[in-house]
C-alpha cells in the first residue's frame, strides 16, 4: 500500500481532531464508565471520518478503503479502546450492511445522520446463548400484516444504551441454523424496546455496553435490510469489515503502547542508569515492534485486496487472529517493563493492559478464526 501526500495530511487531521476532541477526557470517561457519544459522533462526523468510503449521496466523501486504515491506525493509537471501539462500531459493524443492501429510503433517514454524527448506531447480534455461535440466536420477528413483531434479548451490545438504531439481526422463519434470518433497522424508541441494564466490564470502560429487550415491539416490514432470509449472510460480510478495522486498530494502538513504554524507560533510573540502556529490554521491544510491523504490513495486503474487490474472508480471519495475541503479549510486556507503577490504576497502561483482552473475544473468538481458518485451508476431516 502507497501511501500519498494526500494520505498523510488525513493521517494528521485525524490525529488533530482526536487529540482535540477525544484524550483530553478519557480518564473522566473511564471514571463515569460513558462517554457522550453524540457529542464526540458529532465532531467526528463533521471532519468527514464516520462515513470514508459511503456513497456521497448521503452526505459524506466516497474516499477508498486505504482512508479507513488510517482511521483504524490512528483510533487505536489515541490510546482509549473503549471510544475506538464505539467509533468503528459506527463506521465498520453497524453500517456497511445498511450501505450495501438497504433501502433508499433507510439510508435517507438513519444511514446519512449516522453517517455525520446525528444519530448513534449500534449493531445488534450477539444473546445470552448465541456469542461466536451466530447460528444459535433466538431472537424473533414474526410478520403481521406490514410489520415485523420482535421478541427477545440481545447481549454485550455496544453503543447499546445510547444508540439510535439497531442494526438487529433475528429469526424471521422456523428454518435451524443459519437460515430464515434477517437484518432490521430497528429505532430504538420503539415501544416495546428497553436497555435491560448497563454492563460492568473488565475493560474499555469508557464504552457503554447493555443487555437489551425486546417484548412486541413492532416495526415496518420495509426497516428489513436487504432480502428476508439472507441476514445471516449479509452479517458475515459485515463481519469482515469488523475483523479488518478491529486488526488496523490494533496495530496503531500497539505502536504506540512500545513508544509510551520505551519513553517511559529512558527517564526511568534504575542501578544508575536508564531502564532502557538494559540490552534485553532493548532486545525485547525491537521483537515486538518487528511482531507489530509484520502485522501492519499483512492489514496493508488485506486493505489492497479490498480496494480490488476480492474476497477478504482469510485476510481478515487471520489479522484479527494475530492481531489479538499479540496484543495480549505487547500489553503484559508493557505492564512488566512499567513495574509496579504500571499496576497501579493511575497510570495508561493498567488500562491499556485490562483493554486488550477484548480482542481476541470480541467479533469472533480466537477459537472460532482457527474453525473458519482450518475450513478455508482444509484442515478438516
Amino acid at each position: 500500500m502507497l501511501f500519498t501526500e494526500d494520505h498523510e495530511a488525513f493521517r494528521q487531521s485525524v490525529r488533530g481532531v482526536l487529540a482535540r476532541e477525544i484524550v483530553p477526557h478519557v480518564d473522566e470517561w473511564e471514571a463515569a464508565e460513558t462517554f457522550p457519544a453524540h457529542t464526540v459522533f458529532k465532531a467526528l462526523g463533521s471532519a468527514g471520518f464516520l462515513g470514508l468510503e459511503y456513497d456521497p449521496a448521503y452526505g459524506v466523501q466516497g474516499a477508498d478503503h486505504s482512508y479507513t486504515v488510517i482511521l483504524g491506525e490512528e483510533l487505536g493509537r489515541m490510546g482509549c479502546a473503549g471510544v475506538a471501539m464505539a467509533v468503528t462500531v459506527q463506521t465498520d459493524m453497524a453500517t456497511p450492511s445498511l450501505h450495501r443492501y438497504g433501502s433508499h429510503e433507510l439510508k435517507q433517514r438513519y444511514l446519512a445522520p449516522a453517517l455525520l454524527g446525528e444519530m448513534v448506531a449500534s449493531i445488534a447480534v450477539t444473546e445470552p446463548d448465541a456469542g461466536s455461535d451466530v447460528a444459535g440466536l433466538r431472537t424473533r420477528a414474526v410478520r403481521d400484516g406490514d410489520e415485523w413483531v420482535i421478541n427477545g434479548s440481545k447481549l454485550y451490545i455496544t453503543n447499546g444504551t445510547q444508540a439510535d438504531w439497531l442494526c438487529l439481526l433475528v429469526r424471521t422463519s422456523d428454518e435451524g441454523g443459519h437460515r430464515g434470518m434477517s437484518q432490521i433497522l430497528f429505532p430504538t424508541e420503539t415501544p416495546g424496546f428497553s436497555v435491560s441494564r448497563k454492563l460492568d466490564k473488565l475493560g474499555n470502560r469508557c464504552s457503554d455496553t447493555a443487555e437489551l429487550s425486546f417484548v412486541d415491539a413492532r416495526v415496518p416490514v420495509s426497516n428489513t435490510i436487504g432480502d428476508a432470509g439472507r441476514g445471516f449472510q449479509q452479517q458475515m460480510a459485515q463481519f469482515q469489515n469488523e475483523r479488518m478495522i478491529a486488526a488496523y486498530s490494533a496495530a496503531g494502538s500497539m505502536d504506540g503502547a512500545l513508544r509510551r513504554t520505551a519513553d517511559y524507560l529512558r527517564e526511568r533510573q534504575a542501578f544508575g542508569q536508564p531502564l532502557l540502556a538494559n540490552q534485553y529490554i532493548q532486545f525485547r521491544l525491537a521483537e515486538l515492534s518487528a511482531e507489530v510491523d509484520l502485522l501492519r504490513q499483512y492489514n496493508y495486503a488485506c486493505a489492497d485486496a479490498y480496494l480490488r474487490g476480492e474476497d477478504t474472508t482469510r485476510f481478515a480471519t487471520i489479522a484479527k487472529l494475530k492481531a489479538g495475541r499479540l496484543q495480549r503479549e505487547i500489553a503484559d510486556w508493557c505492564l512488566q517493563f512499567h513495574g509496579g507503577v504500571g499496576y497501579m490504576e493511575e497510570t495508561w497502561v493498567s488500562r491499556y493492559f485490562r483493554d486488550s483482552r477484548l480482542l481476541s473475544i470480541g467479533g469472533g473468538a480466537d477459537e472460532v478464526m482457527l474453525q473458519i481458518l482450518a475450513r478455508l485451508d482444509g484442515f478438516t476431516a
